[in-house]
């Protein structure tokens, strides 16, 4: 344990708080009982015998609960590697399958649906974000309206950074009716939003089980009947031909765990009046990223603390916050999602992420703002 003392000269014990939800959220009990009934279990999925029946039942179990959660047949969902695999799958395998002839997305895009985008090889058209980080309907009209051929619409539902919420009814109603494909990066509203995918106009969603309490390594892509020719991965015809590969069923049964405990497990938490709480305590100087916004996330800055000082000092205090998407290698950088909202880059370089989740209480949001406030008392002594 580490003592440190806050402004007021109390010692504060070093803490073990996470608030990084939306990179990881802590494994579910109901996600850890699922996973150690599968891997007691011995034998392959595909096999016709009574031990590989066993582990057939258990991925049938969480494919229905996987389902259920998302809003979405039982047959439409594909259970993935990743939800990088779900979305490379949907977009290089899409675009194969529909013959596409351009990819749309935003500029606000998390890197697996931008990196897949370019790994079609096909032009790449970006709409850009408003100052809210809603995406520009405007412009998205206008792309559609201009295009000669057929087009993958790729975007996400819930900013990983900003949490801000795009407006899906009316990206839905410009492309749904449309001759163009619609696929939805879904990871972060699954369990928050309903997602209702099988009477929804997205031709194709991705989710994740990482981000709903289950380790790490299994994500799911969600088709509808006429994308079921999407491939990405050929291989012996597992998932009803969809993705080829032995399921990695402790994985799958974990999904399936969390997907039927994660959403009531939430919504205990309050975890809105949570990010209310700390908003509410933040600096007078502090702003606040992101207009319509799902309710456990906070990106914000206060001027003049950059990020890499804050997030090391939290660090040392053992606060885990980050600066925005976990998937850059460790790394913290300029945010390409607050850049794309016109945040001028002194400001962005201060941006903080902090992310709630089903185990988060009010006890982690005020050990926050105290070590914050710690750092920002260090920080202006310096300075001054």
């Amino acid at each position: 344990m580490i003592g440190v003392h806050a402004p007021n000269g109390k010692l504060m014990t070093r803490l073990a708080i996470y608030l990084d939800h939306n990179a990881a959220s802590p494994l579910l009990p109901e996600a850890r009982s699922a996973l150690l009934i599968a891997l007691d279990l011995v034998g392959n999925a595909s096999s016709v015998h009574s031990h590989g029946r066993a582990l057939r039942n258990l991925i049938d179990t969480a494919r229905g609960q996987v389902a259920s959660l998302a809003g979405a047949e039982w047959k439409q969902v594909v259970f993935t590697g990743s939800a990088t695999e779900a979305i490379t799958q949907a977009i290089v395998g899409g675009a194969k399958t529909f013959g596409a002839s351009a990819i749309v997305t935003s500029a606000g895009e998390h890197a697996a649906v931008s990196k897949a985008a370019e790994a079609t090889g096909l032009p790449v058209l970006t709409i850009g974000l408003l100052p809210d980080g809603c995406i520009d309907l405007d412009q998205l009209v206008a792309v559609i309206a201009q295009a000669e051929g057929q087009l993958l619409v790729a975007l996400g539902w819930v900013n990983n950074e900003t949490g801000v919420v795009q407006p899906m009814a009316r990206i839905n109603a410009l492309v749904g009716p449309t001759r163009h494909t619609l696929f939805i990066d879904a990871v972060q509203a699954l369990g928050k939003l309903p997602l209702d995918f099988a009477t929804s106009a997205p031709d194709m969603m991705a989710i994740s089980g990482h981000k709903i309490g289950s380790p790490a390594g299994i994500g799911a892509l969600l088709v509808k009947g006429h994308a079921d020719l999407v491939r990405l991965i050929p291989g012996g015809g597992q998932e009803q031909g969809r993705r080829g590969g032995t399921e990695a069923t402790a994985l799958i049964a974990a999904f399936g765990g969390a997907a039927a405990a994660f959403a009531e497990r939430y919504a205990a938490a309050d975890v809105p009046s949570l990010t209310t709480r700390l908003e509410a305590a933040l600096p007078a100087e502090a702003v606040v990223f992101g207009g319509v916004r799902l309710g456990n996330v906070s990106n914000f800055a206060v001027p003049g603390i950059r990020n890499a000082t804050a997030m090391m000092g939290l660090d040392l205090l053992g606060i885990s916050v980050s600066s925005g998407s976990a998937c850059s290698s460790g790394r913290v950088g300029p945010s390409h999602v607050l850049a794309a909202m016109g945040v001028p880059a002194e400001l962005a370089d201060c941006a903080l992420r902090v992310s709630l989740g089903w185990n988060s209480t009010a006890a982690d949001v005020d050990a926050f703002l105290a070590g914050y406030q710690l750092i920002l008392e260090r920080q202006r002594a310096r300075q001054g």
